[in-house]
């Protein structure tokens, strides 16, 4: 594992009790961050939270309820005292059916997670980053974000405004030593396998040169070093990670 340093680091991970979530967790640990979990999930949560050990602490909290992030914010900030670095990671796949099947109420649980989750949070923890002029955002997107996948509109819809979320913010804050970039990984063997066919998993294995699905840790490691001060020049970004499934 290459060193990335984040010592002295306040890292908010937004679903990080399980999955991407608790690896990119994990490997801010092992480079000297904080890291408070946002998590629906209190008591799986604390659960990650006591196996990681010292420097996690878990906050239950939905992130599409502004007035929940703003309080859950201003805990987080009493606890570390600041906020450097937030991983906007949580969110679900959703049901796999085609577009004039897919429920509204579907596509508006999808799109209010995956999408307007993000926009919460960033807009409730930017004007801290601000103001100590300093910070790093990481919005884990999706593939499917490029691409579109069949089947699963809301999924690469959400994914997509997540990208174009991101491409605006970081020229908002560029002035301000904010980097703000989205990771677009290939699917992970995770606990969001559990929402989808097992025709929609064959189809995106298909799609993947490497042969494989990424690995938690992989896309870990990419977080890591986008949420340091080496990341210094790069924003509004996308970093594929997609085992070479990404054409553009």
């Amino acid at each position: 594992m290459n060193k990335i340093d984040l010592n002295g680091r306040c890292a908010v991970v937004t679903g990080g009790a399980q999955g991407f979530g608790r690896a990119i967790t994990e490997r801010f640990v092992a480079s000297g961050a904080k890291v408070a979990i946002w998590d629906h999930d209190q008591p799986l949560a604390e659960k990650t939270a006591r196996e990681i050990g010292a420097g996690v602490t878990a906050f239950k909290v939905d992130v599409t309820d502004l007035a929940a992030v703003e309080k859950t914010r201003d805990a987080t900030l009493a606890a570390f005292g600041k906020i450097d670095i937030l991983v906007n990671n949580a969110g679900i796949a959703g049901i796999n059916k085609t577009v004039w099947e897919t429920d509204l109420d579907e596509w508006r649980k999808v799109l209010r997670i995956n999408l307007d989750g993000p926009f919460i949070c960033c807009k409730a923890i930017v004007p801290t980053m601000v103001k100590q002029k300093y910070g790093r955002i990481v919005n884990i997107a999706s593939i499917a974000g490029k691409e579109g996948n069949p089947n699963a509109a809301h999924y690469s819809a959400s994914k997509a405004g997540l990208i174009a979320l991101t491409k605006s913010l970081g020229k908002e804050l560029a002035a301000y030593d904010i980097a703000v970039n989205a990771v677009t990984p290939a699917a992970a063997k995770t606990a969001i396998f559990d929402q989808l066919t097992q025709q929609h998993i064959d189809f995106m294995l298909s799609k993947i040169p490497k042969g494989r699905f990424v690995l938690v840790e992989e896309l870990a490691a990419m977080a890591a070093w986008l949420a340091s001060e080496d990341c210094a020049f790069s924003t509004g970004a996308v970093f594929d990670i997609s085992g070479g499934r990404a054409t553009y």
